[in-house]
């Protein structure tokens, strides 16, 4: 049903917005300030403290700068932890530059699986318009992560290091993005017309181009590296001649990103259900994305034990949501947006997913979590914005938060149920890419 809006309307909004002179002392302070400051709800700060009842021994921060890489950067920083603590050097750092080449090859590559899957259909459709939506992209799931590492192997920051195309992706994900989606043109032109025998031989063409592009502008992986690193007892490692691969295997041999699972909570779909993203898959073969969704409380009582048991906890969440830069603090009272427009701002966690509201728009890493009673008051969250943003790169997140804006944590599966297990074995429900989940 259509409403035209009427200047009689108009006129009535203005004079019931002008009958209460409260209203132009929140504007001017609002116009000043900006809706956030003038929100700002001082009380948190004395509610949020700096101390947990358990936190891992962590202490420089990772920056992925101007990058969509937080899945990538929150992933190796559960390896480098594990690391950290296996061999006593808890600021020794992975090279998220080397992994990152290799998810522009291998994301290219899938991208091209789907422009041929989906040659048939119209170049308007659905799915030809999200796949191509993702052509030259940075972000990602902890899957991706864990297939680049599985497949690729790690190499330290300083045998690959981060350049100004990786501290800012901008510039490069535009110009792959741009030759991604040219040739699907013509690759769909290729399986339309029925030219099989000449599709396989300019795909490959094209990867080779995406390979020279990305060596270009990230640098080509070092094929092997010398490992050199004093622990926190200031002795001194020297291992030589290792392949990205040998590294993994001999370091973190005990490392199997197979056994992680991650559980979401999204109320706005069935419980209990194993869920796949295969648009978002970057390496055939490898890794598939896979999202068990159960109630938020599984998702805690797995976080905890898993940061009891020593192991940073990989989550994924909506960072932009009552959150502070300067202090770091993430809580649900941190701007009091209700009071100050006097409306009612408030939805559900199953309705913010379902109007796109919702959504996980970064990843991070919890290394603490602080318990009165078996009640949780806070976490400790570790991000990858460097050392200048909140408590010298870390932040600190309210339940009720947690609850509320982190919508993925990933788990060692020794933390789920048995009837957990057996979900996260399968079968999966595929998601398409413009579900809320994706």
């Amino acid at each position: 049903m259509s409403h035209k809006l009427t200047l009689q309307e108009i006129d009535e909004f203005s004079k019931e917005f002008n009958s209460d002179p409260q209203n132009q002392v929140v504007a001017r302070a609002a116009q000043r300030s900006g809706v956030l400051e003038a929100s700002y709800n001082e009380r948190v700060q004395s509610e949020l403290t700096r101390v947990f009842s358990t936190e891992l021994d962590t202490d420089n921060v990772t920056n992925q700068k101007h990058s969509g890489r937080c899945w990538l950067f929150s992933t190796l920083n559960i390896a480098r932890h594990l690391f950290g603590k296996k061999y006593k050097a808890k600021n020794f750092t992975f090279s998220q530059a080397y992994n990152f080449f290799w998810d522009k090859i291998e994301r290219a590559n899938i991208f091209y699986d789907q422009v041929l899957k989906n040659a048939d259909k119209a170049i308007d459709s659905r799915e030809v318009k999200a796949d191509l939506s993702f052509a030259g992209g940075d972000g990602g799931q902890f899957h991706m992560g864990a297939a680049l590492v599985e497949k690729y192997g790690l190499v330290p920051s300083y045998a690959m290091p981060e350049n100004a195309n990786t501290n800012n992706t901008d510039g490069f994900a535009t110009a792959l993005g741009d030759k991604l989606k040219k040739d699907a043109l013509v690759l769909r032109k290729l399986k339309q017309d029925g030219k099989n025998d000449e599709i396989e031989k300019t795909r490959k063409k094209f990867l080779s181009e995406v390979y020279r592009m990305t060596a270009i502008a990230v640098g080509e992986p070092p094929k092997k590296f010398d490992l050199e690193y004093r622990d926190d007892d200031k002795k001194y490692h020297l291992d030589k001649n290792l392949t990205p691969l040998e590294f993994l295997h001999k370091y973190l041999g005990d490392l199997d990103l197979d056994d992680y699972v991650v559980l979401t909570n999204a109320p706005d779909h069935e419980y209990d259900k194993l869920y796949g993203l295969p648009g978002e898959d970057n390496i055939e073969g490898s890794y598939r994305i896979k999202l068990l969704n159960v109630p938020m409380e599984y998702l805690t009582s797995a976080a905890v034990a898993q940061l009891k048991d020593g192991e940073a906890v990989w989550f994924g969440n909506d960072v932009l949501r009552q959150m502070d830069r300067k202090t770091g603090y993430l809580d649900t009272n941190l701007y009091k947006l209700n009071d100050l427009f006097g409306v009612d701002l408030n939805m559900s966690k199953a309705d913010r997913l379902r109007t796109g509201v919702g959504m996980v728009s970064h990843a991070m890493t919890l290394v603490g979590v602080d318990e009165d009673n078996g009640e949780i008051r806070q976490w400790k969250v570790e991000n990858s914005w460097g050392d200048k943003i909140g408590d010298k790169g870390y932040f600190v997140m309210n339940n009720d938060w947690f609850n509320d804006y982190v919508y993925e944590v990933v788990v060692h599966k020794k933390y789920l149920t048995e009837e957990q297990k057996k979900l996260a074995e399968g079968p999966i429900t595929d998601l398409p890419l413009w579900d809320s989940l994706a």
